[in-house]
């Protein structure tokens, strides 16, 4: 890759209840798959920025970032996915943007193999940033 290519980058939170569940959100567009809460950065936005930014958007509420877990390239959409260790603010209530059908809180055996992966990583952090490809 020469260092004028360009490519996609996402920033998402891992989010748990009180429960340990996690946090996916039901997206309006496209096939209404279940995701992390997050998207792409804007030109000019850190990896820090653009998740804060994209849950205050989807979420309608603020996070906090606790650690950097994981960042993952995904082979369909060419991009590099950075997930982070999240919680919604002390007293916050979720409030979707148009961007979402719906929000559940999944236990982490029913996400799917990748979801699950990046999610088990990010809750066993050690101190080391994981990567992989999907």
């Amino acid at each position: 890759m020469a260092y004028h290519d360009t490519y996609r980058l996402s920033s998402h939170g891992v989010i748990l209840n009180e429960m340990g569940q996690v946090l996916l959100l039901k997206a309006s567009y496209g096939n209404h798959s279940w995701g992390l809460p997050g998207g792409a950065l804007d030109a000019g936005e850190t990896i820090h920025d653009a998740l804060i930014r994209e849950c205050a958007e989807e979420l309608g509420c603020e996070i906090e970032i606790q650690y950097l877990s994981g960042v993952y390239y995904h082979s369909q959409h060419e991009s590099q996915a950075f997930i982070f260790k999240c919680k919604i603010k002390k007293g916050a209530t979720i409030t979707l943007s148009d961007e979402h059908l719906e929000f559940k809180f999944f236990d982490i055996d029913e996400l799917s193999d990748v979801q699950k992966r990046r999610v088990q990583e990010c809750l066993g952090f050690d101190g080391y940033v994981q990567s992989a490809r999907f």
